[in-house]
């Protein structure tokens, strides 16, 4: 069993998870299926070139959704989240083979006694380039 982290023993700027969640065209493909999102900048690569991207990008809800896992993690209760944000501000190309690394760090950014809460900043990276702004989950512990 998970020991769940306790508020008092946050401080802001505190470091709480790191990962590389790697995506490949077969996650794409899973997903694709679950949320209905068969848009073809997802598994057809001229098409996405055609439009201007620079291959298979991955669906930016799969990639929010997979970067918050560390969070939830550490929390070490997926109720813990309360709630959870982002913009997307860059794609994530998916190789045809092999994975895309995206990068995540997730930091204290605040803590609110009053209300039980820690705000996670997570800073989210694809080959050093930030592909989430201002993705924030605030957890109650």
């Amino acid at each position: 069993m998970t020991t769940r982290p306790a508020l008092a023993d946050l401080t802001v700027g505190d470091v709480v998870a790191t990962r590389t969640v790697e995506l490949d065209r077969a996650a794409l493909v899973r997903y694709a299926g679950a949320s209905g999102d068969l848009n073809p900048i997802h598994w057809d690569e001229s098409f996405a070139v055609e439009v201007g991207l620079p291959g298979v990008i991955a669906h930016g809800m799969l990639t929010m959704g997979s970067v918050v896992g560390p969070v939830v993690d550490w929390a070490g209760d997926p109720g813990a989240v309360v709630s959870y944000q982002t913009r997307f501000t860059k794609p994530v190309p998916v190789p045809a083979r092999g994975t895309a690394a995206v990068e995540v760090t997730a930091t204290v950014g605040a803590v609110d006694a009053d209300a039980g809460t820690a705000r996670i900043d997570l800073a989210v990276t694809h080959d050093g380039v930030k592909v989430l702004g201002r993705a924030q989950a605030v957890v109650r512990l």
